[in-house]
């Protein structure tokens, strides 16, 4: 089996992810990063894109998950690995990296940041 690696990386989000009120109503900004490990052997043999897995479907995938209201971002993360292995079942491995840009935490902070391989 030849596996090939995918990055989508720093795909940013606008999204209203929290447990306070206000980030439920004012919202945030969101960066998603992801890996995915596959066999493509067949996608690189024969330069067909129905073989491979669509950077295009995987973006979109991840902009439906986001807009989807959550507690927590360990929740998000889990619903994109499932929404993403649902679509493409070839993938051996997935890693998602979900972060929330300047959370309000009562001080300076660039991220918070959760991540879910399997």
């Amino acid at each position: 089996m030849t596996t090939y690696t995918i990055h989508l990386e720093n795909m940013e989000f606008y999204a209203y992810h929290g447990c306070y009120a206000q980030e439920k109503v004012i919202g945030g900004r969101f960066r998603v990063d992801m890996t995915l490990e596959a066999d493509l052997a067949v996608a690189a043999a024969t330069d067909d894109i129905s073989k491979t897995i669509s950077y295009l479907d995987v973006f979109g995938i991840v902009g439906e998950q986001m807009a989807v209201k959550s507690d927590i971002i360990e929740h998000v993360a889990r619903r994109i690995v499932d929404a993403v292995r649902a679509r493409f079942p070839q993938i051996v491995h997935i890693s998602v990296k979900v972060s929330k840009m300047a959370p309000p935490l009562g001080g300076k902070l660039e991220r918070v940041a959760v991540t879910l391989s399997e």
